[in-house]
């Protein structure tokens, strides 16, 4: 369905998957002669968490537009600008009532969930007399101005806001990489720091060793290249590399069978590449380095030949590649342990932040730590007036019996006379 993967595409399914049945292709027959594929049926496959606070109901609008045949007709003909600039949105004044009637309870849903999470977060801040129009402003995946209907803005304002975190969703996940090399690196050194001398020389001597073992890995084909997807052919696939076909392996790893190589498409092909370099068994091999070289080998991959800029590779963008002397004669890969994350310079800059955030916690911390205090003394003072209200009123009780008893007594002996006499 190529309309839809466009659509997911661009309403940041960050790791492409269509929402229809994902088929595998059939593996008894000769796959070198296969021209056109028929995937028999499969299990129905979840699309990946995109991790967008807006996911779930991404998805549940996507999945009710796919329920109008007019809506889906015009998809299927629309081009990625169409989609993109906004035109196919006026689209939705002509879908049916009842397509339209879900849509408008998904975003009463969506308005309530995040007016939920406003209150939430000004709760935990103490905040009084909080304006949910005003505070709903900050949410550009609807329309917050008319919170019961889903109009064709509303539409046009998912597309784009999904479509600009597309835009930031890898660099965003570089950022992150770096940081995360950067506290291990600062906790190796902290930790260093706690050993002596002769200890700490064991340490550096292992840490030496263990990199070196990791580094020591069998070439890595550059992506995209021939001599990789010969080795994917030849290996995973388990045909003949001298029948190596662009064509035939294009339609053998488009798994939904869309006419696209999606993103997670592609980054399956690179699974054989980083086995090379990555054990999960090994100590030396860091599992989430070989997420970052995934990424970094997808991302050079799209960027040659992804001419479009689309997130997808079509079979002419795909067999135009092929053509390319970078094809039969790439460069050399370098794998991220040829590369270096961080400068010393970023990594001291990164340890003052680390170190002012401790400091805060450190203080918020200390903080706690004397209401808590306080709490604990008003609390014993509390129970020491209870206890003090409760010795008075148990006095006050037993002179009440005193007197009681006392006029007992008096009254006793005065009956007491009056009968003697």
């Amino acid at each position: 369905m190529r309309w839809r993967t466009i659509l997911l595409q661009y309403c940041f399914l960050l790791i492409t998957c269509v929402l229809t049945a994902l088929e595998a292709v059939p593996i008894d027959i000769d796959k070198t002669k296969v021209q056109n594929i028929h995937p028999v049926e499969s299990a129905k496959i979840e699309p990946p968490d995109t991790g967008l606070y807006y996911d779930e109901y991404l998805k549940q609008v996507i999945d009710v537009l796919e329920t109008d045949k007019h809506f889906r007709e015009k998809l299927q003909k629309a081009d990625i600008e169409e989609i993109k600039s906004g035109r196919l949105s006026k689209e939705l004044d002509l879908v049916s009532h009842h397509v339209r009637t879900k849509l408008d309870e998904l975003k009463r849903q969506e308005v309530g969930r995040l007016r939920m999470l406003i209150k939430a977060k000004l709760d935990s801040l103490q905040d009084i007399g909080m304006d949910h129009q005003a505070l709903l402003k900050q949410f550009d995946h609807l329309n917050h101005l008319n919170p019961d209907k889903f109009e064709s803005t509303d539409l046009d304002m998912l597309i784009k806001a999904a479509t600009s975190d597309l835009e930031h969703y890898d660099k965003t996940r570089h950022e992150e990489f770096k940081k995360y090399e950067m506290m291990k690196e600062h906790e190796r050194r902290e930790y260093l720091k706690t050993l002596n001398e002769e200890k700490r020389k064991e340490e550096e001597s292992k840490f030496e060793e263990m990199k070196k073992k990791h580094e020591n890995h069998p070439k890595v084909n550059h992506p995209g290249s021939k001599d990789q997807l010969k080795e994917v052919w030849e290996e995973t696939d388990g045909l003949d590399p001298n029948d190596f076909d662009p064509k035939t392996f294009f339609k053998l790893h488009d798994v939904n069978s869309d006419g696209f190589l999606d993103e997670q498409e592609l980054e399956a092909l690179f699974t054989k590449e980083l086995e090379k370099v990555y054990d999960p068994k090994n100590e030396e091999d860091d599992m989430v380095e070989m997420e970052e070289e995934r990424l970094r080998m997808r991302e050079h991959v799209m960027n040659e030949v992804d001419t479009n800029k689309d997130r997808l590779v079509t079979l002419e963008e795909f067999l135009k590649a092929t053509e390319k002397k970078e094809f039969l004669e790439p460069d050399s890969w370098e794998t991220l342990d040829q590369q270096q994350f961080f400068t010393e310079e970023e990594l001291k800059e990164y340890e003052n932040i680390i170190a002012l955030q401790e400091n805060e916690l450190k203080k918020k911390a200390d903080e706690l730590q004397k209401q808590k205090e306080e709490l604990q003394r008003q609390h014993d003072q509390l129970e020491a007036q209870k206890l003090e209200y409760h010795q008075v009123a148990f006095c006050q009780k037993i002179m009440a019996l005193k007197k009681i008893l006392g006029s007992l007594l008096k009254a006793c002996v005065f009956v007491t006379y009056f009968i003697v006499l």
